[in-house]
């Protein structure tokens, strides 16, 4: 088989990084030929140079695809290395390098879709899927659902496959003890200071439940632009006694462990490694019952799903783990065995390199 080409030019790191970094990494240790193109700024290309993976450091934007000594510099990366599937991670490598791919008559050009956000039904990404896309890969049923919400008729729903991401399962973690001497819960939350995350509503959350009398300290770990906002509603809200910004978490099940419950304000997931990641700690989580969390935490089994951005509602959850400290040991418990079961890492990884070797 010719090469696999990991094509991500995000700088940031996130879950399509983390995976694209893992899979690259396995498929290499199995003796299959892959090479990564990113971003020259980014953390994946970063984290690559400690490995002896190929890559090629290609500086993109949005509107890249309409630059020609970009088209150029993909083609001639994506040509020199015989490449006969490529894994897309951003819309704007879908839009550079799926066409040139297609010229280059690529047998299997897959975009790897990460995000719970419906795709715009616009006349470029009709001829993106209906034209250049060969298969899509999905990290869960929800982010599979989204990509058709706007046009049923967008792209092959057989086409489109769902793996979940894999989950790395860490020995039995020493956690924080609940029981009912300890009047105070822990409650935390990880992920980027960003919209998406919507950690401003977990301050709502905290006055709610200051003025329920309910002892509890909240501690939100991450690093972003909201960082300074979030700060400051804290401040100037009087919570500074009762919730903490930690900063970036470079062990995050060091962090998480810390914690009695795990809350998680997103307005979106396609797939919340973090939940896992929480579960794995013996936490339940209370989450919105949106996107893919309930694919990961099963309601009143490993923990809570409430509606979207309702405060009282997502109190009233938290509150029954405040009341009732003997659901936080059962549900953390289920939630573990829930997600070696579903989500343990070496399972997903053959998964897909079956999908990438054989489809």
């Amino acid at each position: 088989m010719g090469s696999i080409c990991f094509f991500n030019t995000v700088t940031s790191w996130g879950g399509g990084e983390k995976w694209h970094f893992e899979v690259s990494q396995y498929l290499h240790s199995k003796g299959i030929p892959v090479f990564v193109v990113g971003h020259p700024k980014s953390v994946l290309l970063k984290k690559l140079k400690n490995t002896d993976i190929p890559y090629k450091a290609i500086a993109l934007s949005n509107l890249s695809f309409i630059n020609p000594v970009k088209r150029s510099a993909v083609k001639e990366c994506l040509k020199n290395r015989s490449v006969d599937t490529l894994i897309l991670n951003l819309s704007s490598d879908v839009k550079i390098a799926g066409p040139i791919a297609k010229a280059l008559n690529i047998p299997r050009i897959i975009y790897r879709r990460g995000s719970a956000i419906p795709v715009k039904n616009t006349f470029l990404n009709r001829y993106l899927f209906k034209n250049v896309l060969t298969e899509i890969l999905a990290n869960s049923f929800a982010t599979k659902k989204t990509i058709l919400e706007n046009n049923p008729n967008l792209f092959p729903s057989d086409k489109i496959t769902v793996i979940y991401n894999g989950v790395e399962i860490p020995e039995q973690l020493t956690t924080t003890t609940s029981n009912s001497q300890k009047k105070a819960i822990t409650l935390v939350n990880l992920g980027r200071l960003e919209f998406q995350k919507n950690q401003g509503f977990l301050l709502d959350v905290a006055k709610k439940l200051i003025q329920k009398r309910i002892s509890f300290k909240m501690v939100i770990g991450g690093d972003g632009r909201l960082k300074n906002e979030l700060q400051s509603r804290i401040d100037s809200e009087g919570l500074s006694n009762h919730v903490e910004l930690y900063g970036f978490v470079d062990k995050p099940y060091t962090f998480l462990s810390q914690g009695d419950v795990f809350l998680l304000s997103s307005h979106w997931e396609g797939f919340g490694y973090v939940l896992a990641e929480a579960a794995l700690c013996n936490m339940p989580s209370v989450a919105f019952n949106l996107s893919s969390n309930p694919e990961v935490v099963l309601h009143e089994k490993t923990g809570l799903l409430t509606t979207p951005n309702d405060v009282d509602g997502f109190v009233d959850a938290i509150n029954t783990f405040y009341q009732n400290r003997s659901l936080i040991s059962l549900m953390g418990n289920a939630g573990r065995e829930h997600i070696i079961e579903q989500f343990e890492k070496s399972k997903i990884l053959k998964e897909i390199e079956a999908y990438l070797k054989y489809e």
